[in-house]
């Protein structure tokens, strides 16, 4: 089997902006992560097998001089010093535990250094959805030219009604060709002419690098999650909007605030918090909702919304970013990241539900026992954590199930 990540950075942005961050903050916190199939999929015999073949090759991948160039031409917000940690980073297998059970379904677990596990997730769920369709057969059906011209007609649609998209599809995209065949794709088309929206760039680092674009991204639930499991979800949010001001010094980007559900991110998103962000972003509930919400809270803020960049990510396709143009346009600045409908569109081909996320941290190895922590989404289907856990949480920030 060819080895799927060839690349250090064949990754999202998040992860790294949220690795200089827990380092700077939180150097010593260990955590846990878990997979989940939502689909409850059955996986081929010798699945985990194969997998953890992938796992261990990424053993072999360290990062380049040319990546670490591109990314200080890019990202001039990430301080220098977190370029000497990557230089010496390298995976570790055994902080990978996967198999599959009597029935084929997969497990996934990890285990480790918070700092050295968190540039595991977006890589492992990118191999296991390329390798399942591999081992199934599926990938005989990737038609890529077919996929090229399919993905022209998206860009053309997005560009013309004025949307600024980017693609973040790494985590689920049927392959590295795929996403490779997209982001070629969006950026032919919006060199096109001028058009009234703008393909702005991809949250992959090194397919931003290959084609010269701006890599996009801030960061993701595991960085307040882990947080709240630390410290408890009433002040998780603040904390790390502090935290993330310590590390990047007013190049704070989009704030993702629905880890444990709006209402107490609301109480701890202050004037401060307000202005120094760009903006926020909408990745669960009704997205009209949401920006209500948003909009109000901004207004009670005394800032006008119309200045705040609100980046929606809540499993959007074409269709749907359209309709979100046309009627968010006139409250605040709209963007667009879609994920799986730029990269798993296949005729015939279902794409994976899969997800990894930090269910456990500690804030430091000589702890005896973590604490157990979840994510509490808009959307109920996308709560992610233990039943009990969930419900701890959820009662101590009131939230009615």
């Amino acid at each position: 089997m060819r080895q799927i990540i060839q690349h250090f950075t064949d990754d999202d942005l998040y992860k790294f902006t949220m690795c200089c961050a827990v380092i700077d903050n939180f150097p010593r916190a260990r955590v846990k992560y878990a997979f989940t199939d939502r689909d409850d999929t059955i996986y081929p015999a010798g699945f985990a097998r194969e997998l953890n073949e992938q796992i261990a090759s990424l053993e072999s991948v360290a990062i380049t001089d040319e990546e670490i160039d591109f990314l200080r031409r890019r990202c001039t917000f990430i301080p220098g010093w977190f370029y000497r940690y990557l230089r010496g980073y390298r995976f570790n297998r055994h902080w990978v535990r996967a198999w599959q059970d009597e029935e084929g379904r997969l497990r996934l677990e990890i285990e480790g250094s918070w700092a050295d596990t968190i540039l595991l997730e977006v890589k492992l769920l990118a191999i296991i959805s390329e390798l399942y369709y591999i081992m199934t057969g599926a990938n005989g059906r990737f038609d890529y030219k077919a996929y090229y011209d399919k993905t022209s007609e998206k860009g053309r649609r997005l560009l013309e009604a004025g949307c600024l998209f980017s693609d973040f599809g790494t985590r689920r995209r049927a392959s590295f060709e795929a996403e490779d065949t997209v982001v070629r794709a969006m950026k032919d088309r919006d060199s096109e002419r001028e058009w009234d929206g703008k393909f702005v760039g991809t949250s992959n680092i090194y397919l931003a690098m290959r084609h010269d674009l701006q890599p996009i991204g801030t960061m993701a639930h595991e960085f307040v999650c882990a947080i709240g499991g630390m410290y408890g979800p009433q002040m998780a949010n603040h904390i790390a909007m502090n935290s993330w001001r310590n590390t990047f010094r007013g190049a704070l980007g989009t704030y993702l605030y629905d880890s444990f559900g709006w209402d107490i991110f609301s109480l701890n998103f202050s004037e401060d918090f307000a202005n120094l962000f760009k903006g926020l972003r909408v990745d669960s509930g009704d997205n009209y909702d949401q920006l209500k919400r948003i909009v109000e809270k901004y207004r009670s803020l005394g800032i006008d919304p119309r200045t705040k960049q609100v980046v929606f990510s809540n499993a959007l396709d074409t269709e749907s970013a359209i309709e979100i143009q046309r009627y968010a346009r006139q409250y605040c600045k709209p963007s667009f990241g879609i994920g799986t409908h730029f990269t798993n569109d296949f005729d015939g081909v279902k794409p994976m539900n899969i997800v990894i996320k930090l269910v456990a941290a500690k804030i430091t190895e000589s702890w005896a026992f973590y604490n157990d922590t979840c994510k509490i989404s808009e959307d109920r289907g996308k709560h992610t954590g233990d039943a009990a856990v969930l419900k701890r949480f959820m009662d101590t920030l009131h939230i009615k199930d």
